[in-house]
């Protein structure tokens, strides 16, 4: 039977790499990548350079294809995600079918974790949703940018019996969680600019784990400007941006 993993390559660094990613990385004949423009580049050759790096004595072959554009007009977020979810699953479907031979194992590698705001999971499940293919499926847990985060702040995500809040940059916009600490990911912008006179600290990061890293830290309301200024341009220079940060109620 055709096996499928699903590998998490932590937030940046091939450091992050675990040892049963590792491990994992020296079992796989295709690795299959959606590439996202050239603009987007540098995502791409970092998988590779991983695997240069870390697998020994194995051939193995990358497959790439480029991947559909979500359509950010559909009126309902959830309705455009879900469909977008569904094009990028019938793509899957044909490279598992045609792309492998039968005994074959393929990998889809992860930024950070795939467990927490990553899409492979839910498309997989949709490529095996109407049972005509069937293959094994293993998930190898990475670093997520949330430690990578906390760790290069040097900072604990919770206070002291306190609970952890993880939202996007979206339903921050919405409203600001009742939390000492909220974690915020996928943030466009709008989330910066929402919390931006709120009374919280904030410990951002971009590229992390990368040679590109940027971390900021400060009251929100004295670094916010910095933060949208410095995200503005990074993004501008490369053409992509990573970030995350936390938010840290002050008691």
């Amino acid at each position: 039977m055709k096996k499928a993993f699903v590998i998490g390559i932590g937030a940046g660094n091939p450091d992050y790499m675990t040892i049963q990613a590792i491990n994992a990385l020296n079992s796989v004949d295709v690795f299959f990548v959606f590439e996202k423009g050239e603009d987007k580049d540098d995502l791409v050759r970092m998988r590779k350079e991983i695997c240069d790096r870390f697998i020994k004595d194995r051939k193995y072959r990358f497959f790439t294809v480029r991947s559909p554009a979500r359509d950010a007009t559909t009126p309902s977020y959830k309705a455009g995600v879900q469909s977008w979810h569904q094009e990028r699953a019938e793509i899957l479907k044909s490279f598992i079918k045609d792309e492998m031979r039968e005994g074959e194992c393929a990998a889809f590698l992860t930024w950070g974790d795939p467990t927490l705001y990553d899409s492979t999971l839910r498309i997989l499940q949709n490529v095996r949703g109407d049972g005509s293919l069937e293959f094994d499926c293993e998930i190898i847990p990475g670093i997520s940018s949330i430690q990578a985060l906390a760790a290069r702040h040097n900072v604990a995500l919770n206070t002291i019996g306190e609970s952890i809040h993880i939202t996007t940059g979206r339903k921050l916009a919405e409203e600001l969680p009742d939390s000492d600490s909220i974690i915020v990911m996928l943030d466009s912008g709008e989330g910066l600019k929402a919390a931006e006179n709120e009374d919280v600290d904030i410990f951002w990061g971009a590229y992390l784990g990368t040679e590109y890293e940027i971390l900021v830290s400060g009251k929100m309301s004295e670094v916010a400007g910095d933060i949208q200024r410095i995200r503005k341009q990074a993004r501008a220079e490369r053409g992509w941006i990573m970030d995350t940060y936390l938010l840290r109620r002050n008691s």
